[in-house]
């Protein structure tokens, strides 16, 4: 599946003062240009300015490689980075807007890292900024390519001269990093760097030092909570079998898990505003079950199915073992390997976030029931932990389980409980 990368940047000559970004997406494999974005933004900061550029970068990566893309987002932002990353708290309000449109951009496609990098690694989105803010200071649209640097002198192609003279702070910080000088001394004024790695006193260094976040900043807004409630008891679960798209019903005991799980479901603290199943019959069935004690319409979403195990389907783990050793030993070790005629934890994984984006979008700041199977709640809590592919291995879900993740606007994810089981006891 191919990867891409996404390399942005935004400045402001005078911050605040004339502003514009820069966007780059690149195929990760070979590092070629698929696309690039950059537009004047009139007055503003650079902060917003570096949002604007995160955002459009965004949205050329969906244009590229579709929803679920994976995508790894790299800035020169300290703040943009960290705040994306769920690590620092906004504090200033102006920038929320921004990052709450990022965010459900970010949702729509699976980013897989928010790296900051220096700005010498930076300079094509950066160029493509200054681009832009040069194009505007003439009263021309940015063209790819930079053409507009032929109706200049010779000489100044690529940087508009800013009529405040040598020296003037500009988006590539020159001189000697005067625009990051401006945008660090523009986030301890706002407040909105939690904590920094060195005295204010010495912001004159800025650009030589890295700031840092301290994780436990309190939530920003109210949450979408995802309740996450496994499917009750089958027959092939009962046996310990793969149990993929196969499509067993309910046991008594499943059934009855169901109906525990309702009862939980109907008392506080839970709040049910919507309920989302997998298409498959022992997840309706168990859905069913919560819903109609919610006074609650039952709504399916085809990609919180079940793996396709394809020719392991209704085997054990055993005589997998027996029958297909060296392909269950590729399985285990890789998740971009796929069962014979069956489907990677890979691929799940990329339509699990599809289905996470729509319904974070859909249920913004409410509570709702997801009810599916073990590899996509898996998959879920994986994402919120930012944990490895490999962590799956490393999870265990009981049938009728419950499990909850919340999510916030400016990025942060916390798992509030796994594998709750009291209900059935």
């Amino acid at each position: 599946m191919t990867s891409y990368i996404v390399e942005a940047d935004g400045g402001s000559r005078g911050n605040p003062g004339p502003a514009g970004y820069g966007a780059v997406v690149r195929d990760a494999a070979d590092g070629q240009v698929l696309a690039e974005a950059a537009e004047a933004i009139g007055t503003a900061t650079n902060n917003v300015a570096e949002y604007r550029g995160l955002i459009a970068g965004l949205r050329a990566a969906l244009d590229v490689g579709g929803e679920g893309a994976r995508v790894a987002v790299r800035m020169d932002s300290k703040l943009v980075i960290e705040q994306m990353a769920g690590r620092w708290k906004i504090k200033h309000e102006g920038l929320r807007p921004l990052a709450l449109e990022a965010g459900k951009l970010a949702r729509r496609l699976r980013v897989t890292e928010w790296t900051w990098i220096p700005r010498a690694r930076n300079a094509h989105a950066d160029r493509l900024a200054n681009e832009a803010m040069d194009a505007a200071a003439q009263g021309l649209p940015w063209k790819a390519g930079g053409s507009v640097a032929d109706t200049r002198p010779a000489g100044t192609q690529g940087r508009e001269a800013d009529p405040r003279g040598p020296g003037a702070p500009t988006a590539s910080g020159s001189p000697a990093g005067g625009a990051r000088l401006a945008e660090q001394t523009d986030l301890l004024d706002r407040g909105d760097i939690t904590e920094l790695s060195a005295p204010a006193a010495s912001v004159a260094t800025a650009q030589a030092r890295t700031a840092k976040g301290t994780g436990w900043a309190p939530p920003t807004r109210v949450a979408t909570s995802l309740v996450l409630l496994r499917h009750g008891e089958t027959p092939l679960s009962a046996e310990r079998r793969f149990s993929g798209l196969g499509d067993p019903e309910l046991t008594a005991d499943g059934l009855a898990q169901a109906a525990a799980a309702a009862t939980r479901l109907s008392r506080d603290p839970y709040r049910l505003d919507a309920v989302v199943t997998s298409p498959l019959t022992r997840a309706r069935q168990t859905a069913e079950a919560v819903a109609q004690r919610a006074g609650l319409p039952v709504e399916t979403d085809e990609d919180l199915r079940e793996t396709d195990f394809g020719a392991w389907e209704g085997h054990t783990f055993t005589e997998i073992q027996r029958r297909w050793p060296a392909e269950l030993a590729a399985w285990l070790a890789d998740p971009d390997v796929a069962p014979p005629g069956g489907e990677s934890f890979t691929a799940v994984a990329d339509r699990v976030t599809r289905a996470r984006g729509r319904l974070l979008d859909r249920y913004e700041g409410r509570t709702v029931l997801l009810v599916s199977h073990v590899t996509p709640i898996k998959t879920l809590l994986r994402l919120a932990l930012d944990a490895p592919p490999t962590a799956l291995y490393r999870m265990h879900l009981d049938l009728a389980c419950l499990s909850l993740i919340e999510h916030y606007a400016d990025g942060n994810t916390v798992v509030k409980s796994f594998n709750d089981t009291a209900h059935l006891r």
